[in-house]
């Protein structure tokens, strides 16, 4: 079958996209069979504001809407009531293409995640302007946000440790399939549901890996009402974030490589998600992606 381009793929995506007010990232079918790995892009629809809030005690409220131009961004000021996070998962690595857990480990981006840095760093180069940009201090996630800077006018990215990737033990390390047989009773804690469960080998709980992230980004918040701001982090790590922006338990969708989220988040504690991984600037480049999600799904880290 021959390669369809992107043109074509948007010219036929009004008619297969359903109805949703958050992005779309399942492949056509179609166009999932020209690459094993990798689709040429997203069908993602225009992004509009979610309608839930979720506060200190998880309950939800109506929201405002909110003005948005084609790439997502808001075209007016933030408001100085709350801060504008917009979360970008990094760049791909070559583990996550082999299903390999990353964890803390320190793995770089490979060539294809470097030219998704560069595509997410020219998509927010053309919003509204940034203030900061924050990282997580491991490599993937810290050249990822490098690019960003540089496109963004940021003079510096700012190493935030509270960002990294959930420790994972023993499992860090060893591709996923592997797992369940190298050693089993890592395996059994790393996909338990209990939120209190840690990994052997030193590895964080959910509940740590909640209780890290989602502090170290109302301080960022707290620190940047009014203002628009870069957090760049990991799949694990994102998902943590959804479910205390929405109070769902689990994220409506994998985080794929360089996906963008974008919360608003007030200094009493409010945070809502206006959108939730687009990667509609992989579309519009021609940039490829890892289908499979793996680092941001439900399974792998």
């Amino acid at each position: 079958m021959s390669a369809l381009s992107v043109t074509s793929i948007k010219s036929i995506a009004p008619f297969l996209l359903p109805s949703s007010p958050v992005a779309c990232c399942s492949p056509l079918p179609e166009i999932a069979a020209l690459r094993e790995v990798k689709i040429i892009g997203p069908c993602c629809s225009s992004l509009i504001s979610c309608k839930s809030m979720a506060d200190s005690t998880s309950s939800s409220t109506s929201l405002p809407r909110f003005e948005c131009d084609e790439n997502g961004g808001t075209t007016g000021a933030v408001s100085p009531k709350f801060a504008e996070i917009i979360i970008v998962r990094h760049g791909e690595t070559e583990w996550n293409v082999v299903h390999r857990i990353q964890g803390q480990l320190d793995v770089d981006l490979n060539d294809v995640g470097r030219q998704q840095a560069v595509a997410v760093a020219k998509r927010l180069s053309r919003e509204p302007k940034i203030s900061a940009v924050y990282s997580s201090d491991l490599k993937r996630a810290y050249e990822t946000a490098e690019v960003i800077a540089k496109h963004c006018g940021v003079p510096e990215v700012i190493k935030e440790p509270g960002f990294r990737e959930r420790h994972v033990g023993d499992i860090q390390g060893v591709v996923f399939s592997d797992i369940a047989k190298v050693n089993p009773i890592a395996y059994k804690a790393f996909v338990s549901n209990q939120d209190d469960q840690e990994i052997p080998g030193g590895g964080e709980s959910f509940n740590q890996l909640y209780d890290r992230c989602t502090s170290a980004l109302q301080r960022i918040a707290q620190k940047h009402q009014g203002e628009r701001v870069v957090v760049v982090s990991h799949g694990g790590t994102i998902r943590a974030l959804h479910r205390r922006a929405s109070g769902k338990k689990r994220a409506a969708q994998k985080v794929l490589n360089t996906s963008v989220t974008t919360l608003h988040v007030s200094n009493k504690d409010k945070w809502s998600i206006i959108m939730w991984g687009d990667t509609s600037h992989l579309d519009l480049t021609g940039t490829g992606f890892l289908h499979s999600g793996f680092g941001g799904d439900a399974n792998s880290a």
